[in-house]
């Protein structure tokens, strides 16, 4: 089975090292890891190329040390020319995530061939539309958002105007009923949201701050997969 058929993308942490309350990221993620998350996604607009490729080998490292590199996926965001250096250095990273405005998936797809995740933020205020309209041969997941205004991202969810427009429960319903391929949402979620997020038949969830910057992130995580599991329809099997 290829690295796309086998992507999970129900529980997913976004995590840099500008979001760990000053705590080595490495830490957040193998507590994360280690509890059921299944897909990691290293982003920072403040680190160096070389600082992204050390975090994505340890992210790696930790992913092996688990036992889990064929069941967690490792993304980097924005940054193909760290995926590909990372690559050329050895070390197992699964893909990229891009946003509309950023490097463009056909090219992500060229530069990292089909045994590749590549997933896609689409702008907000033109989700359902482009859902609809968009080629999606090219990508593996839609992240869509934000569930509510989020300070990790302030720029999310940004229309035209300039105002942030957040995604209600029904939208994204709609949303994962018109997708082709799965769907994950973010931006600002929490685990009081999980219980009704599940029930719209996406697939994931993700989050930056509920774990990375909470007190307690192994707890944080659990608590998380832990409700994803017991509310979405998808994950009953999981608990058998």
């Amino acid at each position: 089975m290829s690295i796309r058929e086998k992507l999970d993308i129900s529980a997913y942490l976004v995590v840099g090292p500008e979001n760990t309350k000053g705590r080595p990221v490495m830490t957040i993620i193998k507590d994360a890891i280690e509890v059921g998350f299944t897909c990691i996604q290293i982003r920072s607009k403040v680190a160096s190329a070389k600082e992204m490729i050390k975090l994505t080998q340890q992210a790696s490292e930790a992913i092996a040390g688990a036992g889990k590199s064929e069941e967690v996926t490792l993304l980097v965001n924005d940054r193909l020319d760290v995926v590909l250096a990372a690559r050329k250095q050895g070390i197992k990273v699964d893909g990229i995530h891009v946003g509309q405005e950023d490097i463009p998936v056909e090219v992500c797809r060229e530069y990292l061939g089909e045994n590749s995740i590549v997933g896609l933020s689409a702008r907000t205020h033109e989700m359902l539309e482009y859902i609809k309209t968009v080629d999606v041969s090219q990508i593996d997941y839609f992240g869509i958002g934000p569930l509510h205004e989020t300070s990790t991202k302030p720029d999310c969810g940004l229309d035209l105007d300039g105002k942030v427009i957040t995604r209600s429960f029904e939208e994204i319903s709609k949303i994962a009923k018109l997708s082709p391929i799965p769907v994950v949402v973010g931006g600002g979620v929490k685990l009081i949201d999980i219980p009704q997020l599940a029930k719209t038949g996406v697939d994931g969830f993700f989050v930056v701050s509920a774990v990375a910057e909470a007190d307690d992130p192994k707890q944080a995580a659990d608590d998380l997969v832990r409700a994803w599991k017991l509310y979405a329809p998808k994950a009953h099997k999981d608990l058998q």
